[in-house]
């Protein structure tokens, strides 16, 4: 077994290498940008080794740089993670080559299945059923649509080297061939360093369901079933799922002999994941193979118990499988949500700065535990939950990599049980400082069509087709958030009434009735009257007819663990347990539960009505500015001062989290000014351009 192993990654991935090499006794060394620095995985290792600049084609891409920190430091052997060269076949050989094991399949699998091209062919020779398309490279846009007309449309235009959604378009017409084919051989270039565009026959209503396969150096191959990753956003996986809840065990069992037939035909060793898309009567069809450990990997290891790092690790030092296809179980249901730095209510554009505050829920899993017995499972409402993550409180989000922020995986006994406990995790999870797309998250798991597994990879398309708003986020009973609110007012009073030294006479009552005035669009808030009663614990009850004290409405005793200046708040309400968040910002109280947020002041009846009165302040009028969505790197101004532009025309181009962002013309107008430089870093809400 090694002694020493270099991680060649950052973020999530890395710590978590980081996690299991140290439960194995295996000493570690990070490797970082200038950027992370101060990043979490850099103090969790053992040593760390700076690469150079932020832009990872001057760090973590630069094999020269890895190899020399692993001969520098006494490496035995790199694990690469995710991306970055994960499944760069040059850098696996040259590891080889100088004496370092490389912790993932040998250069020569890499080679026949981490390029979608080669994999193609090769699983056509091996009469794996296969998407239809053209499976070589393509030079020119032109040929694209070319190629695209003769498939049929709609089509979908992947870098060959392409992972994570980027490089990756899907083209209705020969306008979205052409400019799908730039914009993929763009991205591509710029995140893998390898331009190749190929097409493929986009498979409408699909599900995206992969399996996971582990070999050794000694022909042992087995596949650890499969895991659901239909639910999508612009082709990036959002929520994950093990089991499926849509396949039967015969197609499980079709699909995953299949893949293993296909990793033993490249004499495949490590961790690896063969993509199938799945159609609506079960016959699926052969994607890609990824030559190394999957972003979803942890909902593999809930239901299996196996530690796949660790199985990596052991497998290329050499170690053969310790069991074979019969001893793997499959136990129990496990989910997965991607925590995205990114703004679910400004068309998820990225969010970069500072967490300013970062409090996951209360985690008790680890890689590969029984996560169905003991305590881990019993000992309370947050048991069977799991947090991998690259941050910490204070640190930085950079506007160079991905906008990961963490991975919350739930594991249950059944898909309710793991539902219900992820909906309940996310309502602890603490991020501010940066935008997240938790409500995003709360929402699909409370939309009945996931609920019910009626889904495809089309389901985020379809059903938010004109994107997030904030009335999307079902809620079973909104009136309970303007309790929370009431609650949260009388904690306050009763602090305010206990303070000592209070002139006789003159010391804060705490009266009963009150009005909740919730905050609504340009000024048209809706006025709520509560009654609250503290009888041992608090009643309040909302609404009711004939105004405060009137009888009707609902009534919530609330019972809740709450300290002041804190957010997670805990208890009870009506007999039922709850997680909300709850933060005062000046007179308004913000409450958070289960994906839906509301703002509201407390206020005596009479304030109320005085509060009706007042003006509403209009926002300046800034239609005639483009401004920055997000912050990022302003890479292109296609525009120049006195041009006439229509609606659609392209204006400029904003790279932010290896994402290239395309700013378009609203309408119809003349541009009279340039605001920024490209080149320029920008923030968000920053003019770029006036018109006229």
């Amino acid at each position: 077994m090694f002694k020493k192993i270099l991680i060649a990654n950052r973020g999530e991935i890395a710590c978590r290498v980081i996690k299991t090499a140290r439960k194995m006794g295996i000493a570690t060394v990070a490797v970082y940008s200038e950027a992370d620095k101060d990043a979490r995985h850099v103090s969790l290792a053992d040593e760390a080794v700076l690469l150079g600049p932020a832009p990872s084609r001057e760090s973590y891409l630069v094999a020269d740089k890895i190899i020399a920190a692993c001969k520098a430091t006494g490496a035995q052997a790199v694990h690469p993670g995710y991306g970055f060269l994960s499944e760069n076949e040059d850098f696996a050989r040259r590891v080889e080559e100088e004496g370092i094991v490389f912790i993932g399949p040998k250069h020569y699998s890499i080679a026949a299945m981490g390029d979608k091209i080669a994999s193609k062919k090769l699983a056509n020779e091996a009469k794996v059923s296969t998407i239809p398309g053209w499976n070589d490279a393509i030079d020119t846009p032109e040929r694209a649509v070319e190629i695209a007309r003769g498939v049929g449309y709609p089509v979908m235009i992947k870098a060959s080297a392409g992972g994570g959604g980027k490089g990756l378009r899907v083209a209705f017409n020969d306008k979205e061939a052409f400019e799908g084919f730039s914009t993929c051989r763009n991205e591509a270039r710029n995140s893998f360093g390898d331009d190749r565009v190929f097409i493929e026959k986009f498979v409408e209503q699909p599900r995206h369901i992969e399996i996971q396969v582990l070999g050794d150096a000694h022909g042992n191959i087995v596949y650890l079933h499969e895991r659901e990753c239909s639910i999508q956003r612009r082709h990036q996986k959002v929520i994950e799922e093990a089991p499926s809840p849509f396949i039967s065990d015969e197609t499980r069992r079709a699909m995953g002999e299949q893949a293993v037939a296909l990793a033993r035909a490249v004499k495949y060793q490590s961790a690896g994941t063969v993509e199938f898309v799945v159609g609506k009567n079960q016959d699926f069809y052969f994607l890609e193979m990824n030559t190394r450990l999957q972003v979803e990997h942890p909902v593999t290891e809930c239901i299996t118990g196996l530690d796949l790092v660790e199985q990596m690790i052991r497998v290329a030092a050499g170690e053969a499988l310790p069991f074979t296809q019969d001893q793997i179980p499959r136990q129990g249901w496990a989910i997965e949500c991607r925590i995205n730095a990114e703004d679910p209510f400004r068309n998820f554009l990225p969010s970069t700065g500072r967490l300013v505050r970062y409090q996951p829920p209360a985690a008790d899993l680890e890689q590969g535990a029984n996560t169905l017995s003991g305590t881990a499972y019993e000992g309370g409402r947050f048991g069977g939950v799991r947090v991998d993550t690259g941050v910490y409180e204070g640190g930085e989000i950079p506007m160079f990599y991905d906008s990961m922020i963490a991975k919350l995986i739930v594991h249950g006994r059944d898909r309710m049980d793991a539902i219900a406990k992820m909906r309940e995790a996310l309502n602890g999870f603490v991020i501010r400082g940066v935008s997240s797309n938790i409500p995003f998250q709360a929402a699909l798991l409370a939309h009945p069509k996931f609920v019910s597994g009626d889904f495809n990879t089309g389901f985020i398309a379809e059903h938010y087709a004109s994107g997030f708003r904030a009335e999307d986020v079902p809620h079973d009973d909104p009136d309970f958030l303007v309790a929370l609110v009431a609650a949260a007012h009388r904690r306050y009073l009763e602090r305010a009434a206990g303070i000592t030294g209070q002139l006789d006479g003159h010391g804060v009552r705490i009266a009963q009735d009150f009005v909740i005035v919730v905050r609504g669009q340009a000024g048209a808030h809706r006025h709520v009257p509560v009654r609250l009663e503290a009888h041992g614990a608090l009643t309040v009850q909302v609404g009711g007819a004939g105004g405060n004290g009137g009888k009707g409405g609902k009534t919530y005793a609330v019972a809740k663990d709450w300290t002041f200046g804190g957010i997670r708040a805990s208890g009870s309400c009506n007999g039922r347990p709850f997680t909300a968040q709850i933060e005062r910002e000046g007179l308004w109280t913000r409450v958070a539960h289960n994906g839906r947020r509301i703002e509201a002041m407390v206020l005596s009846p009479r304030a109320a009505q005085l509060q009706r009165l007042m003006p509403f302040k209009a926002p300046a009028d800034m239609s005639k500015f483009l401004l920055s969505p997000m912050p990022g790197l302003l890479v292109d101004i296609a525009v120049k001062p006195g041009q006439a532009v229509q609606a659609g025309e392209r204006l400029a181009v904003i790279e932010a989290m290896k994402m290239e962002n395309i700013l378009t013309a609203a309408q119809d107008g003349t541009v009279s000014e340039l605001l920024a430089a490209q080149g320029e870093s920008l923030a968000v809400d920053q003019p770029i351009l006036k018109f006229a």
